[in-house]
């Protein structure tokens, strides 16, 4: 029965194996027509990437006029960005991370400028969309030096530069060893303001990729079937979203396994009567969703539906909370007393909820923005987080619903429509 299930998988599938990922567009290509297999939900699918358009040239030159005055009102004369999320915003330009430099610097004054190795020049060259200063470092020479140079040139001589969060350490020490007359501060001044607040066109694409979760939701929930493993139905998961387009994953959570926030090492089967915890998403010309869906195959018990209902008690009343001007804690404060009111926890205890209600989203999965006790953060319209207050139980189960929000001049609007009952996961009932 096993191995018949596993041929029906690789079957199911066989699309998603086929497919190849675009570097410079995140598309996928289509698998090889010599590739025959039985029809499956999956193929009823429909590639949902047309006419979806990228972050614009003149959007990402606007982002950079923001990050100057932002460096003049906080008297920074450059900020140093390594390959990263930070260098993708601002520049367009995406560089898997090695030993080897490659970075951006925005001036205060200035064109933007970059280093990176010289047989990587070209290669540089190809991907930018603005500046054409590229400076190539050899394999014999310090990058660092050249950075320093290049500081000198701007006119930085005793200046402050603001380096990006995500610089790795030793990229920095190289530049303040070889820059000591200069001073080093973070860039979260100038980056977190800017990537915060989220464009009309950075909502289209989060909302794209939302819509595309979703829909891989529906069809892989309805492909699930006994005797299955988390690793089976992530499969499945991968395949549909590439038919609709784009790289995406859900990963599943399994009975006991659903208790432990990111899961544990068992791979219990799918049977009736057992939890199926669900949490992924999809990227869109770079940006992220973020879903999670639980329920029960099969036949539920009173134990589950009341921790279901009150998992979906407790992430409403932190979407009630999202009001413009309040402190973004507020969230995470309003989900949790729902669960503590219940007997659960207190705080961060299990069983209960564990971890922070709600994360930042954006070009990565996981920014600024947290739902948690402390951020005094005003909620203002822009701001994207996710609200999942999951209830964790050690030893038994767990349940999270994790839908993704965004603020508005009206107040929170949901990306997408949260779960309805545990029989009823996407209001198909």
């Amino acid at each position: 029965m096993k191995n018949d299930r596993r041929s029906f998988l690789k079957m199911s599938t066989a699309a998603g194996a086929g497919l190849a990922l675009s570097a410079t567009s995140g598309l996928v290509a289509p698998a090889s027509a010599k590739v025959k297999v039985n029809a499956t939900p999956i193929d009823k699918l429909q590639n949902m990437m047309g006419g979806v358009e990228p972050i614009t040239l003149q959007e990402r030159m606007n982002r950079i006029e923001k990050a100057k005055r932002l460096m003049r009102e906080n008297n920074i004369d450059a900020i140093y960005l390594e390959g990263s999320s930070n260098l993708e915003y601002f520049t367009g330009v995406t560089w898997g991370r090695s030993e080897r430099m490659m970075a951006a610097i925005i001036p205060q004054k200035g064109e933007v400028k970059y280093i990176c190795p010289m047989f990587e020049a070209d290669r540089l060259r190809e991907k930018i969309i603005f500046g054409d200063d590229v400076r190539g470092w050899e394999e014999h020479e310090s990058p660092y030096k050249h950075v320093a140079q290049m500081f000198k040139d701007m006119g930085i001589n005793n200046g402050t530069i603001g380096i990006g969060e995500r610089t790795r350490f030793f990229l920095f020490d190289g530049i303040r060893k070889e820059a000591p007359h200069l001073t080093f501060v973070s860039a979260d001044p100038v980056t977190i303001p800017c990537r915060l607040y989220k464009s009309k066109h950075e909502l289209a694409l989060l909302q794209k990729a939302n819509d595309i979760t979703i829909e891989a939701y529906k069809t892989s929930v309805s492909m699930i079937e006994a005797g299955m493993t988390a690793p089976d139905i992530r499969d499945i998961t991968r395949a549909a979203h590439a038919k609709m387009g784009v790289y995406g994953t859900i990963y599943a959570q399994v009975g006991i396994v659903s208790s432990s926030p990111h899961g544990l090492l068992v791979e219990p089967e799918v049977e009736d009567g057992i939890i199926v915890l669900m949490d992924g998403g999809c990227t869109v010309h770079g940006y992220e969703s973020d879903i999670s869906r639980t329920f029960v195959h099969g036949t539920h018990t009173d134990e589950q539906k009341r921790v279901w209902d009150l998992e979906r008690k407790a992430q409403q009343a932190g979407f009630e909370a999202a009001q413009l001007g309040a402190p973004l804690e507020n969230v995470d404060i309003a989900a949790r007393k729902v669960i503590t009111d219940a007997g659960y926890g207190p705080e961060y205890k299990t069983p209960g909820l564990p971890h922070r209600t709600g994360h930042g989203i954006g070009l990565d999965g996981h920014e600024w923005g947290n739902a948690v006790l402390g951020n005094k953060t005003p909620l203002a319209p822009g701001m994207c987080f996710s609200i999942e207050p999951m209830i964790a139980i050690p030893g038994k189960f767990g349940v999270r619903l994790e839908d993704v929000c965004y603020m508005t001049e009206d107040g929170p609007r949901w990306f997408t429509q949260p779960s309805v009952a545990i029989d009823d996961p996407f209001g198909n009932n």
